[in-house]
């Protein structure tokens, strides 16, 4: 022994034993540090204390950092006040609100029609002859007592002097016959002639006077015949048909000439069975014609069928119109809506507007710019989708008339430019 300590291996007594060639590089390096008298090295004992002082150098350049963030950072002026965020205002255009007036509502039913001249005639020969004229074509205006047509009246000149001649003759004989009889009676008062001699003259003058009214009847045929071979027109309007031209020989009978009326016409419609109740003479009816756009025509119910026509469900319906500016024609075809009910000056609002909620019936009406609810009591709708409010609205207000889902009240609105 040289008088050291023998420090005891930390590899164990197992590594003692172990031949050089089983040593691992580790257990070789403990085994030279024991044989050199030097105490094992103990591993990893430096790294806590290491992490440790890293840790704590972090902290405090952490610390040191906000505080001096904080210390530079400058404090926010006393005077100015916070600002709120600006609240969201829903955009709405001029056709989503509008203001609350007073209007006339109505109710109304659709009927389909053709119109027809409210006049039209077949003029027709009323005595026969040579058509000598036709003054008109189709399409031509006539004022009443126009001539239409004339028939060669030469014969029926004749025929009314001989009539008024035969009627001549005739007077002179019963003239002649009345003071025959006038002596026979003298006779028979002072008994010179006997009673059948007077009754003889008396039969005479009786016959004369029936034969002369019979003449003067004929005389007045033959004028009437004579006035008849002129046609003219009854009425103020426009030929339409012309079926005749000069020389033709007619007939009594016969068809001349075809004339309508324009200034009124008439619209002949037909409205479902299920609306016969509601429609009445007098009511007022709104029409528009195809053709003539733009442009909406008034008239009356005239008359109503109280028979479906055959083979319909459909009651024939006459509107009269009047034509004074010459746009209607027969024939054309027409849409009228005839007003059955009326309420005159009431508060009425579109379907769109009204809503619902466990409330009951509200409106969004407009107040500075914000949406509040107002509870409406509604009534029947009306043509054009209205709504008669009889309660909780005023002339003036300002609601949203869109179906807008997406406003509710307490909403704030901007107006804006459709």
């Amino acid at each position: 022994m040289d008088g050291k300590a023998k420090i005891p291996s930390v590899i164990g007594s197992g590594s003692d034993d172990k031949p050089d060639w089983a040593l691992t590089r580790r257990e070789r390096r403990a085994r030279a540090r024991s044989a050199e008298g030097l105490p094992p090295r103990r591993r990893g004992r430096w790294v806590l204390p290491v992490l440790l002082g890293l840790g704590l150098a972090v902290g405090a350049w952490m610390q040191k950092d906000a505080l001096t963030t904080a210390f530079l950072q400058p404090e926010p002026a006393a005077t100015e006040a916070a600002v709120p965020a600006p609240v969201p205002r829903m955009q709405v255009n001029g056709t989503e609100f509008a203001t609350v007036v007073l209007r006339d509502l109505d109710r109304r039913v659709r009927v389909f029609g053709t119109i027809n001249p409210a006049r039209r005639a077949d003029l027709s020969a009323q005595t026969g002859g040579l058509v000598e004229a036709v003054n008109f074509r189709p399409g031509d205006r006539v004022v009443s007592g126009d001539v239409l047509v004339q028939v060669d009246v030469e014969r029926l000149t004749l025929e009314l002097g001989q009539a008024r001649s035969n009627g001549e003759a005739t007077r002179a004989q019963l003239s002649l016959a009345e003071g025959q009889l006038e002596r026979v009676r003298q006779l028979v008062q002072r008994n010179v002639a006997t009673a059948s001699t007077l009754e003889e003259a008396q039969s005479a003058v009786d016959g004369l006077r029936a034969q002369l009214t019979a003449l003067d009847d004929l005389v007045r045929l033959a004028e009437l015949s004579l006035r008849n071979a002129t046609v003219t027109a009854p009425f103020d309007g426009i030929v339409t048909a012309r079926a005749v031209e000069p020389g033709t020989v007619i007939a009594a009978g016969t068809t001349l000439i075809s004339l309508v009326d324009l200034a009124t016409v008439e619209l002949e419609a037909a409205a479902p069975v299920s609306a016969g109740v509601q429609l009445r003479p007098g009511q007022s009816v709104e029409v528009t014609v195809d053709g003539i756009p733009d442009r909406r025509f008034t008239g009356t119910v005239t008359r109503i069928n109280p028979v479906a026509a055959a083979g319909t469900r459909a009651i024939p319906v006459y509107v009269a119109m009047d034509n004074d500016e010459g746009l209607l024609f027969g024939g054309m075809f027409a849409t009228a809506e005839v007003v059955v009910a009326r309420a005159p000056r009431v508060i009425a609002v579109p379907a769109g507007a009204v809503r619902s909620d466990a409330g009951g019936a509200y409106v969004l009406r407009i107040e500075n710019e914000t949406l509040v609810r107002a509870s409406v009591t509604i009534a029947e709708t009306w043509s054009g989708r209205l709504v008669r409010v009889v309660a909780g609205l005023a002339e003036g207000d300002e609601i949203i008339t869109a179906a807008l889902p997406e406003l509710a009240p307490g909403d704030q609105i901007e107006r804006v430019a459709e």
